[in-house]
């Protein structure tokens, strides 16, 4: 019984995602884009795009497992031709088994050397478009009427006094989920992750479905504490929202390098690979910085950094194997031992 329901369970997420997809576009001047990005950066990309083109984009913002998820159902009748936006691991796993089609953009030599050797190490699959650090944010305030002190490092969460404070990610649907379970594996090897995972477990309030929801949750005051990208708290502090703080904690952190990739069977190769040029761009990288929706370093070497942005070189990183936690059996792996040692779900 428990395998029937989880097979109806499968079936009704590859419906619900084919319902949900962008409307196929036919015409040789359409797009269908993915995005995993946030909502009002996504909108802005698929307008400028299509006011400087000409070419038609039908847009939907998903999280990074979701696309996965989305492009694995969909492989052999794909709706999407790009998926842009989200951490980089999902793109790895999604080239190394073929969801996405290999391209050499002609932009790459304007492009930081981690750029280049995301869409190295994937065959050309992919390749990197932002960078950031995993960190914490907390709302001085919300802390302080729950008269606890800020933290300061990971091992601080699993305190008590956490209890139902932190708002983390779903590493099955979230790519900021997902890292953060792989840095915590990189610090501590993977037995002592697990562990720690699981007594920071009683202290999570919510495994959100997207790396974007914690910072939001954090300047409401819904959350006081928001495992996140660090990008994300600036953006919330860059909206106004007050004694939102985000920190690297003391053990040190890793960062992601966003990616875009186009999807294997594009119907609209040309414009896939068109928007791709494009959004590889000065001008089009620089829209998310003028408009204060990114705070990452922008892959285009050209493309002036964001105001507030701490220089990666002068964090403490920890030794992240992209490679490694990119791996498909790897990522398969880790992700079932959360859901059963750390969430207590049956297989």
């Amino acid at each position: 019984m428990k395998s029937i329901l989880r097979h109806l369970a499968v079936f009704a997420a590859m419906l619900s995602f084919a319902a949900s997809a962008p409307a196929r576009a036919q015409g040789a001047n359409d797009l269908a884009l993915v995005c995993s990005f946030g909502d009002d950066w996504c909108r802005l990309m698929a307008a400028e795009f299509e006011r400087e083109t000409g070419i038609r984009v039908a847009m939907i913002r998903r999280s990074t497992g979701e696309v996965f998820a989305q492009l694995k159902a969909e492989a052999q009748r794909p709706r999407v031709d790009v998926w842009w936006g989200g951490t980089g691991d999902p793109h790895i796993q999604a080239a190394a088994e073929g969801l996405t089609e290999p391209y050499r953009s002609p932009r790459l030599a304007e492009l930081r050397p981690w750029a280049v050797a995301q869409a190295e190490k994937t065959g050309h699959r992919s390749v990197g478009v932002i960078a950031g650090a995993l960190a914490l944010a907390y709302n001085e305030t919300a802390l302080a009427n729950q008269r606890v002190e800020p933290p300061k490092c990971w091992a601080d969460l699993v305190e008590p006094r956490y209890r139902n404070l932190v708002q983390a990610n779903d590493p099955s649907a979230s790519g900021t989920g997902y890292a953060f379970l792989a840095t915590m594996v990189a610090l501590m090897g993977e037995e002592g992750a697990f562990a720690y995972l699981r007594r920071l477990h009683p202290n999570v309030n919510a495994y959100a479905r997207s790396g974007t929801i914690p910072a939001r949750a954090v300047a409401t005051g819904e959350s006081p504490i928001g495992i996140t990208f660090y990008d994300n708290a600036l953006v919330q502090i860059a909206a106004g929202a007050r004694g939102v703080r985000a920190i690297v904690p003391c053990e040190g952190t890793s960062y992601e390098v966003g990616s875009m990739s186009i999807v294997r069977g594009a119907r609209n190769m040309a414009a896939a690979r068109r928007f791709y040029d494009w959004a590889l761009s000065a001008p089009a990288q620089a829209l998310g910085v003028r408009a204060g929706l990114s705070f990452s370093v922008p892959s285009n070497k050209a493309t002036p950094l964001p105001d507030g942005l701490p220089d990666l070189g002068t964090m403490k990183l920890v030794d992240y194997d992209f490679r490694f936690f990119g791996d498909p059996e790897t990522r398969t792996r880790l992700l079932r031992r959360f859901d059963v040692d750390v969430r207590g779900r049956a297989q």
